[in-house]
């Protein structure tokens, strides 16, 4: 009986002590678990800023992109610095336009050591033949853009195959949001009568623009920006723009002004504006991205060539 007693009476004190011991582990706050860590970001260099723009819209917040030619800069005429060779070797991916665009990007490339993967963005685009040679400017329609767009998308994927639906799911938003640029595009140009359609401007980077949307531009420069043009340059356009009848002149954000002011002095004809052609503007500009370059030159030309 006496053991009885006390067996019971220990198994008593050992339920006290749980409850005790549970109640307590239930009062007192729980640790918090640290948050996992995001994964280190895709490290990836553009060219330049109008692919900039668009590596970031696809790789969203799963890649770092480095610029290396950046707002209203010359990629024609650029000349790679040592810390565009130190961003190179750093990367996974490096985005270029092709077609000509960067002729100092392969010197810039061997010289870095890199073990990046060279993307060419314009793969697959067909080119417009300009000269002996073909015109680099393929992003000036935007059909071409979207060739871009799928190119970036699918080395993502290759490159970081965890973040596929991501940058699948983005490229797709903004593969939407340029079909609807495109028409809005085609619909502002249909509004302008064909006659009215010619322009002058400052270096020849519209080719694409024009062969889709209507518009013919005439330049004193040819496709890339690193001569100037000559006196009898100027004087044929000069001419052209009489015997035309263009309605208006525009500058270009990359481009020395003095040709286009001289030739409108001269003709009689108006300057429109700023067109953005090879660059974007810085982001307090109107023209930051991709699409707000695009709306932006319509805006410019609609503007300028209406009756």
């Amino acid at each position: 009986m006496e053991t009885s007693r006390a067996t019971s009476s220990h198994f008593c004190l050992l339920s006290r002590r749980a409850v005790l011991a549970t109640l307590a582990l239930l009062a007192s706050p729980l640790r918090a678990q640290p948050a996992p860590l995001p994964p280190p970001r895709l490290p990836v260099v553009a060219s330049f800023s109008i692919l900039g723009d668009l590596a970031r819209i696809v790789g969203g917040d799963r890649i770092d992109v480095t610029t290396i030619v950046g707002p209203n800069g010359d990629a024609h005429v650029y000349q790679p610095s040592p810390q565009d060779g130190r961003r190179l070797a750093a990367a996974k991916l490096v985005f270029v336009n092709g077609l000509g665009f960067e002729g100092w990007i392969d010197r810039l490339v061997a010289a870095s050591k890199t073990k990046a993967r060279i993307v060419t963005a314009s793969r697959a685009v067909t080119p417009r033949k300009e000269g002996e040679g073909v015109d680099p400017h393929a992003w000036q329609d935007v059909a071409n853009v979207k060739i871009y767009v799928a190119n970036i998308r699918d080395a993502l994927v290759e490159a970081d195959p965890d973040g596929a639906a991501r940058y699948k799911a983005n490229a797709a938003e903004y593969l939407h949001a340029l079909g609807a640029l495109d028409a809005e595009i085609v619909a502002a140009i249909d509004a302008i009568p064909r006659a009215r359609r010619r322009v002058v401007s400052t270096h020849d980077a519209f080719g694409y623009f024009a062969a889709r949307y209507g518009v013919e531009f005439i330049a004193p420069q040819g496709v890339s920006t690193d001569a100037e043009a000559s006196a009898r340059d100027i004087a044929r356009i000069v001419d052209a723009v009489k015997a035309h009848k263009v309605a208006a002149v525009f500058l270009e954000n990359i481009v020395d002004p003095r040709f286009a002011k001289r030739i409108a002095a001269e003709t009689g004809a108006k300057v429109g504006g700023t067109l953005y052609s090879d660059a974007l503007s810085p982001p307090d500009g109107p023209a930051p991205s991709y699409l707000r370059l695009m709306r932006f030159n319509v805006k410019q030309l609609t503007e300028a060539l209406a009756p």
